[in-house]
């Protein structure tokens, strides 16, 4: 039997247009004859709190702009549908201890980072940075010569550090290119490695010495803050490509910057230390490299599908069946 459900949609006005267009919030109205839709805008954390106590919901679902969760909450709440990836700024550790069911976009949008990796492995290989530039210069007359370096991913061997739903997807998109695809991250098993046609690297040494390109793609904990240091920056052959859509401050960004600067490398980058990218940042003078401003995914054209993904972890939970990307506790530690 179903159970009864209220539930309480904590969206602004372009994130309802952006992640649930037609029929999708149509669908999610009907899920519940108790529904309701606020905007957060200009609410303060407070206002939030009371607002969720007078309501008294047993779903309240999330994004970007919805505020953090008070630490009491309203004795109805059992869900958090969050539509978007890291809930850490929504929900404490101590509300999924207490019982909380928080779940997020989980997969849902892994492919669109996936895509960008191999965006920018390919622009890094195709020197596509330098050749944006110099062919759009009036007057340059720039043109290939004896020397041009353009290179293709064909049979070149990754990489890969970390072995989560975006680094799964990568490998698919890897397989029309015949790679050789190594892996590392600790809770890689042979199973595992076997079901998705990979190598296991046993640490991050032979991963960077011996694949042409390496893609970051590890989580942000404390673990692995600053993990990716010079030393291991400089074990990646002459030649080779270093590629960074997961979290920014897992690379020793400094030490990323005096390497590029040798022009040894090609560098793709996605996520920074520090966002907005600084305007003087020296990356963005060098010609191999490849910078993005944080759009690796979901892009605006996907964000319905992570609108979807909530839909159907809404309606399960509402037939009382089992949700999908569930965050637990031991999630919740070990994510960004």
């Amino acid at each position: 039997m179903p159970r009864a459900a209220s539930l309480l949609a904590v969206l602004t006005p372009s994130e309802v247009r952006e992640f649930l267009p037609e029929p999708l919030l149509g669908q999610m109205r009907a899920l519940t004859p108790d529904f309701r839709l606020i905007d957060p805008t200009g609410l303060t954390h407070e206002d939030f709190a009371r607002e969720l106590a007078a309501i008294n919901p047993t779903i309240v679902v999330g994004c970007w702009k919805t505020p953090p969760l008070p630490d009491d909450l309203p004795p109805g709440l059992r869900y958090v549908c969050y539509l978007t990836g890291s809930v850490k700024k929504l929900v404490g550790r101590t509300h999924l201890e207490r019982g909380l069911i928080v779940t997020n976009w989980g997969s849902a949008i892994s492919r669109t980072v996936a895509e960008a990796a191999l965006f920018h492995i390919l622009a890094c290989l195709r020197n596509a940075s330098h050749w944006a530039v110099a062919m759009h210069q009036p007057g340059s007359g720039a043109w290939k010569n004896g020397v041009t370096d353009s290179r293709s991913l064909f049979c070149r061997r990754v990489g890969i550090h970390g072995f989560g739903p975006v680094a799964r997807e990568l490998t698919a998109l890897l397989k029309p290119f015949q790679c050789p695809v190594t892996v590392f991250a600790p809770d890689v098993t042979a199973e595992l490695a076997r079901a998705y046609g990979v190598e296991r690297a046993a640490s991050l040494d032979p991963l960077f010495a011996e694949n042409e390109v390496i893609v970051e793609l590890a989580p942000l904990i404390p673990a692995t803050t600053g993990i990716v240091t010079e030393r291991r920056l400089r074990l990646i052959r002459p030649g080779g490509v270093f590629v960074n859509v997961g979290r920014g401050a897992v690379v020793d960004e400094a030490a990323l910057l005096r390497v590029a600067q040798e022009g040894r490398i090609s560098v793709g980058l996605d996520v920074y230390t520090e966002e907005p990218l600084p305007a003087d940042s020296g990356f963005r003078s060098l010609a191999r490299v490849s910078l993005t401003p944080h759009t690796a995914g979901p892009t605006i054209d996907r964000y319905p599908d992570a609108g979807a993904f909530a839909l159907k972890n809404l309606r399960a939970h509402v037939e009382d069946r089992p949700l999908e990307a569930v965050i637990t506790v031991e999630i919740y530690d070990q994510s960004t």
